[in-house]
């Protein structure tokens, strides 16, 4: 399960490393033109790990803003994390002590990986949250220690290597788009920012625009009753998983080959899938219909 959960994790963050590694370099040039080299461009991607507000902290840093005005400056920035902090709430339950790390290792692309996905049986789903995030966090600081390096080495024009976030978020949405049916968070997002552009102008849509999709999805969204039946359905299944690992637990302790023991595993595996084939094709004759 271990080993399935990394791949899982890697692969669903390829997306994610190809545009942190473009827009890290961006950064690590930026800091780099402005007189800081490797070292900051490290520690920053470390203990800051905040994307457009390290790119905003160049400037900063260049001009030898006030802490106050520094503190004013990051809050702006990144007060949309309140918002996908609240909605990860249920998701990030039960983690332990790693959530203190996926709490500021968040980022607009871990969230819509997160918030995005539904982690198969097969995998663990607190080890592919954690993974993520760190697997992130780690191509954000490559990303911006070669930046630094590059910037310091070739003397060419880089203008324009930021738009690689706008390309990113580009990315994850038809990602989304194509994984999942349900289309309406996109034009409640879409629609509720362009009106929220139109009235507060582009310095100020940012929270107002969070706020409106925020309430309009919780409205919309639909809940669950859980009845009695489900319950005492949900109890049946897992008693019969449980049964069936103690079953499976025991016929492997009472063997001492190797091959045995492979023998009995694959043998459970065929029967596993046979039992899902019939529910498999069940779901693609309703989707047929539909």
């Amino acid at each position: 399960m271990r080993r399935k959960t990394v791949a899982l994790a890697f692969h669903d963050t390829a997306a994610v490393f190809a545009g942190y590694i473009v827009l890290g370099i961006g950064f690590g040039v930026m800091l780099r033109v402005n007189g800081y080299g490797v070292i900051w461009a490290f520690f920053m991607s470390i203990f800051m790990y905040a994307g457009a507000m390290q790119y905003a902290a160049v400037g900063i840093l260049a001009s030898g803003a006030s802490i106050g005005s520094t503190a004013v400056a990051t809050v702006l920035i990144n007060i949309r994390h309140i918002f996908y902090g609240i909605s990860l709430l249920q998701k990030y339950k039960g983690l332990g002590i790693q959530k203190l790390y996926m709490i500021f290792a968040l980022t607009d692309e871990t969230y819509a990986l997160v918030s995005g996905k539904d982690t198969p049986e097969t995998v663990s789903r607190k080890l592919y949250y954690f993974l993520v995030s760190l697997f992130d966090h780690c191509y954000w600081i490559l990303g911006c220690c070669l930046g630094a390096i590059i910037g310091g080495m070739l003397k060419i024009n880089f203008e324009g290597i930021d738009f690689a976030l706008t390309a990113l978020f580009v990315t994850i949405l038809i990602d989304q788009w194509l994984s999942t049916k349900n289309h309406l968070p996109v034009f409640i997002g879409m629609i509720s920012t362009a009106i929220c552009l139109a009235v507060f102008g582009s310095e100020n849509f940012l929270i107002p625009s969070m706020i409106v999709i925020v309430v309009i999805l919780t409205l919309t969204r639909k809940k669950t009753k859980v009845t009695p039946e489900m319950e005492a359905e949900q109890k049946k299944k897992d008693e019969e998983f449980r049964q069936k690992v103690e079953e499976r637990v025991q016929r492997v302790m009472e063997l001492d080959d190797d091959a045995d023991i492979k023998e009995v595993i694959l043998k459970d595996e065929a029967s596993a899938k046979a039992e899902a084939q019939p529910k498999l094709s069940k779901v693609e004759k309703e989707e047929q219909d539909v």
